[in-house]
């Protein structure tokens, strides 16, 4: 078994999918790891680290995956990376594959195996493989420093001899992994702290970290939820009835941060230009969907934006990436932990049979063949 971890080269990615830690593992497990050269110097891992577990240094990406039977990347490959991928590899990343139909079919003819790591059932056997977790609860972390380093004031209460200094008022928007983080964190930093969500399980997971929980509750509110835990579609009225709860609310608070994404689509406005326009000067919101096209109108992609009426929003691209040594290092053990069960004996074979397996992989035997996005295709 060659394991190939190349070099991440998408604009703003600084990750790496492999650490020495998780290298060394793989090594014990009986495979032969291929590290390209800086493919860890955004997470300061030198080549000299990964030498010493046990890995080979290649040059390029073409040397790197040469040979590979499992390649692990953190996004999919670019157009230039994918023509070094040969058949029968089996390639494991976030895929995204929704973005780009075009790249996950040229890969499929190829007969490459694509795997989407954010695909990753929602069991309890999988949490410790599962990408999506891992980088959000980083990302909703992150976004809590960043909107205070950006905030001109204290978060929390201060009592001094000059005067008492009010503590910041925090409104999370979406109470998923990242949103849960984002709340732990803004409480750690003494701020009040509100959330809102359509699932009404997630009022008690609020209150359990010290928040309040902002929501319509009416009969609708009380089946919104689905039996995975997911939410559900919610009608019109309802939506009418939250997005004023919310426009009000919005205008007292002085940090934002919004979570909200739907797989495979465009992610919901859940701040409109006026909810905007009704916030203080000095105000910050954190947009963490801002690269599925943004919960805030008025977001930009890897800016930070100031409103005519002094409100900065941030938009930052990757949030976990400026984490890189702990994102890396966690999504590295997602890799792992999903990978060694199949290896036994020092060898490795894969089995198509498992659930996880079928529900990460995108193709085979020359094509698309995940249920979702054979549907959305037809």
């Amino acid at each position: 078994m060659k394991i190939a971890i190349p070099k991440e080269t998408r604009e703003h990615e600084t990750r790496v999918a492999g650490v020495p830690e998780t290298v060394k593992k793989f090594v014990a497990l009986g495979a032969e790891v291929v590290v390209q050269a800086g493919a860890g110097d955004g997470a300061s891992l030198p080549d000299a680290a990964y030498e010493a577990a046990g890995a080979t240094i290649a040059k390029t990406f073409a040397a790197t995956v040469k040979g590979a039977d499992a390649v692990l990347k953190i996004q999919r490959p670019t157009e230039a990376e994918a023509k070094s991928l040969a058949k029968g590899q089996m390639l494991f990343c976030t895929m995204s594959p929704y973005g780009d139909r075009e790249m996950l079919g040229s890969l499929a003819e190829k007969g490459v195996d694509c795997f989407a790591m954010e695909f990753m059932p929602r069991i309890t056997r999988a949490q410790s493989m599962d990408v999506l977790s891992s980088q959000a609860n980083l990302a909703g972390y992150k976004a809590v420093l960043e909107a205070a380093n950006a905030y001109g004031r204290a978060m929390p209460q201060m009592m001094t001899a000059a005067g008492t200094v009010a503590p910041a008022k925090v409104f999370i928007m979406g109470v998923g992994v990242a949103g849960l983080q984002a709340i732990a964190t803004a409480r750690r930093l003494g701020a009040i702290v509100t959330a809102t969500d359509v699932r009404p399980a997630t009022e008690e997971q609020v209150a359990s970290l010290g928040g309040k929980f902002i929501a319509v509750k009416n009969e609708e509110f009380a089946q919104a939820q689905t039996a995975g835990g997911y939410a559900k579609e919610m009608s019109d009225d309802y939506k009418k009835q939250q997005a004023e709860l919310v426009a009000g609310h919005i205008a007292k608070q002085n940090i934002v941060i919004t979570t909200a994404l739907i797989p495979g689509r465009k992610a919901p406005i859940l701040v409109t230009k006026e909810m905007v326009a009704s916030m203080a000067p000095g105000s910050v919101i954190v947009d963490l969907a801002v690269e599925q096209g943004g919960n805030v109108e008025g977001a930009k992609l890897a800016e930070n934006v100031v409103t005519d009426n002094g409100v900065t929003i941030l938009g930052f691209a990757n949030l976990p990436g400026r984490l890189t040594a702990d994102a890396s290092a966690l999504y590295s053990r997602n890799h792992l932990n999903f990978l060694t069960p199949f290896f036994k004996e020092k060898a490795f074979a894969l089995d198509d049979e498992d659930e996880l397996v079928k529900g990460i992989r995108l193709t085979k035997g020359g094509e698309v063949v995940h249920p979702q996005l054979v549907a959305a295709k037809g």
